[in-house]
């Protein structure tokens, strides 16, 4: 998997909020949404274009990765937060994913 680092600013298409991009960011700030438009990090080179929703946070080394999940074609994707996210929506993905896996029967 190649990494092609892109420095983009955008305009969330779920909340509007406007994103500085740094060449890492996949996703807004404020909602933690992103948009399926990487076969591999910052290609652009993915048709689909769906609305990747955050399903999911999980803490790798300390850090959080967020699982986002297209809604369009339902691949499944993992990003490392950053730091300018909100830490509030961060939290509410985790309790969101939590409450979910209680009611489906299995662990949180």
């Amino acid at each position: 998997m190649a990494f092609t680092r892109k420095v983009e600013d955008f305009d969330c298409v779920v909340c509007g909020a406007h994103n500085r991009g740094d060449g890492y960011t996949n996703h807004c700030s404020d909602c933690l949404c992103s948009r399926h438009v990487d076969v591999d990090p910052g290609d652009r080179a993915e048709d689909c274009a769906g609305v990747m929703r955050p399903v999911g946070v999980e803490v790798v080394r300390g850090s959080y990765v967020i699982v986002h999940r297209c809604e369009r074609c339902g691949v499944v994707r993992r990003c490392k937060a950053n730091a300018r996210d909100d830490n509030d929506a961060i939290h509410e993905v985790m309790r969101t994913a939590a409450e979910r896996a209680l009611r489906e029967g299995r662990r949180p």
